[in-house]
């Protein structure tokens, strides 16, 4: 998961960041109002999770700007404010869940993979394509009958090109999904080629079809 962490509390910040970095997500963080902002404005997430209490403004503003954006991030609310109004007012904006501070870790973590699921598999634990199956809580790729061995990295890439099937998938938009958002530094991306290669290679050699197609000059599509 490629996550925004909205948040000014430094040591509660570094906890959230700590606790899904050794779970295996891609963790952004903006401490302040203007630093979310430039943020979901260039890039995508998989979920942002809000602090609605920022030194600079007001998160609610940031639901209306992603409102305005038309963007299809998912958004879970951490706030300390717990008025039945607040929790309306952020779920009317567009938010996905509202969880009030303090809050266990793996509650957090909980809700924001039920975000995810929601906004790309419909709510499901298991992800189906074809004769690829993949256990998303256990991280376990399965084609048929074989277990697909998979580095971190090629199981994240797998599970973008899944949810992202029959559309035409640019290199720099894979780099920053997987990689964060410094991955603009970089002027080139031939390291997605080795890991899609060494995933295209995994998947046919445990019998999988190739449905990674390479769109020349472009980036990538998963279809069958």
């Amino acid at each position: 998961m490629k996550i925004l962490l909205i948040e000014d509390e430094e040591a509660l910040r570094e906890d959230i960041i700590t606790y899904f970095t050794e779970e295996g997500s891609l963790c952004e963080t903006a401490d302040d109002y203007a630093t979310a902002l430039t943020k979901i404005n260039i890039y995508n997430y998989d979920c942002i999770v809000l602090d609605l209490t920022l030194p600079d403004g007001d998160g609610m503003e940031i639901l209306r700007k992603l409102k305005s954006l038309h963007k299809n991030d998912g958004v879970l609310i951490i706030s300390a404010r717990h008025s039945l109004d607040d929790k309306l007012s952020g779920l009317n904006l567009g938010a996905d869940d509202y969880l009030v501070k303090p809050f266990h870790l793996s509650e957090l973590k909980a809700r924001v993979s039920a975000i995810v699921r929601r906004k790309s598999f419909d709510g499901n634990n298991l992800i189906v394509f074809h004769e690829i199956n993949i256990d998303t809580l256990a991280m376990k790729t399965m084609v048929g009958q074989n277990i697909v061995n998979l580095t971190k990295k090629e199981y994240d890439l797998l599970v973008y090109f899944i949810a992202n099937q029959n559309k035409v998938i640019t290199k720099s938009a894979l780099a920053e999904h997987l990689w964060g958002d410094e991955i603009d530094l970089s002027d080139h991306f031939d390291f997605i080629y080795t890991h899609i290669k060494n995933l295209r290679k995994k998947l046919v050699e445990t019998g999988c079809n190739d449905y990674i197609k390479s769109m020349y000059g472009v980036g990538y599509k998963f279809s069958s």
